[in-house]
Order: C-alpha cells, then sequence, then structure tokens
C-alpha cells in the first residue's frame, strides 16, 4: 500500500510518502517539505499566534493536496512540541484536525524518543548491539538508549534547535556571551539527563539522527564505507566544537554557502551545533553515526507492524 506519514514539528511540516507492505522494507517515494519555523510566532503566553496558525493550516492542506496527488491509501498524521505545548494547542489541533478530515495523534517526548529509536535500530540492525541515540528537532532534543527493539530509556529535554535559538540567540550573528549562555544552559539541563543514561552500559553505537544532524555532518563530519556500497557520515565532537565560533560569525543568509547547511536550517543551525556538541560531552561521546532513518520512518515501520496482525 502507499502510506503517507506527515509529521508536523517545529521547523517544518514534512510529508513523507513510501510504498509499504507487511514484512518489507519501507521505499519512499515522495518527500514535501514546508518551511515554517513555529517558534517565531510563539507569543508571551505561549501560544502560537494568527498568523503562526494560518501558516500552519496553509501548509498541512498543501500537504494533504500533495498526499491525494501521489495516491495515498492511508495518511499518519502526528504533531511533535510547539503543537503539543501551546497554550492553544487545543485549537490548534482542531484546526488541523479538520483539513486532514481525521484525528492527529500528538506525540509526546518520550513516544518521539522511542519511535526514532525503532526506525534507528532497523537502519543499524541487531549487530549494532547496545544504541545511544540523539535526535535534535525545533522543540526538542530525544535521547534513547538500549540494546532490544525499544529503547530501555527514553527522554525529552527542551532544547530543540528553534527554541534555543527564539531563547538564547536572538541576534544575526549571535554574539559570543549569548552562545555561552547557550551552552551552559544545555550543559544544566543535560547533567541529570546523563546521570540517568550513565546507568546503562556503554554503548557500542552512538546515534545521531534528524536533518540537523545530517546537516552537521556533512559540514563538519567525514564519510565512511557502509552497506552496498553507500558511504555514512561521522560527526566527530571536536570538529564540531571548533566549528561552532565559525559558524556563530557568519550571518544566518550566507550559511547557506556551507556544505550540508540548507535554505531551512541556516537560522538555527548554530544552536543545533551547541546543543548537540554538549550532549555528546555530557554522555562523554566523540563521534556520532548519523542515520538516514529517524522519526518519519519510526512512525512508518510501527504501522506497517500493526498491519501483520
Amino acid at each position: 500500500m502507499r502510506l503517507g506519514v506527515l509529521d508536523i514539528g517545529s521547523n517544518t511540516v514534512h510529508l513523507l510518502v513510501a510504498n509499504a507492505r507487511a514484512g518489507g522494507r519501507p521505499t519512499a517515494t515522495t518527500s514535501h517539505r514546508s518551511v515554517l519555523r513555529l517558534m517565531r510566532y510563539l507569543e508571551p503566553d505561549g501560544s502560537i499566534s494568527p498568523e503562526g496558525v494560518t501558516g500552519l493550516v496553509g501548509a498541512v492542506t498543501q500537504a494533504c493536496e500533495t498526499a491525494r496527488a501521489e495516491g495515498v491509501d492511508e495518511l499518519l498524521a502526528t504533531a511533535t512540541s510547539a503543537v503539543r505545548e501551546a497554550t492553544n494547542g487545543d485549537d490548534v489541533i482542531a484546526r488541523i484536525e479538520a483539513v486532514l478530515g481525521q484525528p492527529l495523534q500528538v506525540l509526546g517526548g518520550e513516544t518521539e524518543a522511542r519511535y526514532t529509536y525503532l526506525a534507528v535500530r532497523r537502519w543499524f540492525g541487531w549487530s549494532a548491539g547496545q544504541i545511544l541515540l540523539f535526535d535534535i528537532g525545533g522543540g526538542s532534543l530525544e535521547i534513547a538508549g538500549g540494546a532490544d527493539e525499544l529503547p530501555e530509556l527514553a527522554e525529552s529535554v527542551p532544547l530543540g534547535a528553534g527554541r534555543s535559538t527564539v531563547q538564547f540567540l536572538p541576534h544575526d550573528p549571535p554574539s559570543e556571551d549569548e552562545i555561552d549562555a547557550l551552552r551552559q544552559h544545555a550543559a544544566s539541563v543535560l547533567a541529570p539527563v546523563a546521570e540517568r543514561f550513565a546507568a546503562l552500559p556503554r554503548p557500542d553505537h552512538v546515534i545521531g539522527s534528524s536533518k540537523a544532524i545530517r546537516s552537521l555532518a556533512k559540514l563538519a563530519g567525514y564519510p565512511v564505507p557502509g552497506w552496498s556500497g553507500i558511504d555514512r557520515m561521522v560527526l566527530p565532537r571536536r570538529e564540531l566544537k571548533d566549528w561552532i565560533p565559525r559558524l556563530a560569525r557568519i550571518p544566518a543568509d550566507a550559511r547557506e554557502a556551507l556544505p550540508g547547511i540548507t535554505a531551512d536550517r541556516t537560522f538555527q543551525i548554530v544552536a543545533a551545533a551547541v546543543v548537540v556538541e554538549r550532549a555528546m560531552k555530557a554522555m562523554d561521546v566523540d563521534e556520532l553515526e548519523v542515520s538516514p532513518w529517524a522519526l518519519r520512518e519510526g512512525v512508518l515501520l510501527r504501522y506497517i507492524e500493526s498491519l501483520e496482525y
């Protein structure tokens, strides 16, 4: 069957269309992304502004039209932290559901981490052993670890790249003091999380997923041989840390000229780099292996499994 996953995130509204069957690997055919950066539309009371809601509804409408044009049999619509945490979230969800013509699945942070971990486990396979996963979105950072199909421990913290940019890096380009403030904040939030993950066995593979991490790996990482001749990317912490002050000195509209930095990530890539580097340091991680699969693939995989029963 032809499935669509609509991921309504804090930075983008992203539709992934894939051919799928029970027991088979989903094959992506179409990817459509609308850049919103919802964190820009948060009011002081925590609500999404009318302009933000209008943009969000428009992006969902466009995604639904694309899904129909692609002949999608089933649309799996999910929303993550920006919609989940907005004080007017119930009203926003009702507006989105009216466009969808079906319920919207609003994922909690831990559920988001578990779906992403499932996708990464399937991509890397059982031979990967103990996995530690980092996934950074616009609103939150998810961390999960374990050796099985689902993680033994999964957590979500409010350190997303968009949220961190709005809260700590208001100027373009940001100042050194702003970078230091975000670095210290991220370290304090991550310290108790790192303590809990320290109780798990030492990971055999530390994996990063999400568009921001893939972008940073193209900028500061290097390729290594993968399966079937496909190169996979590795992101070292040392090189990532060295890039942060250089990235911070470049205005957002000029960052797109750098390797791997796409237009939808130019404003928040500095915050993403700072948070990911602090997470790696807190967890005593020297490098990340980059996964091409993340939340959307996890949602697909879980739905495909339900077809078997």
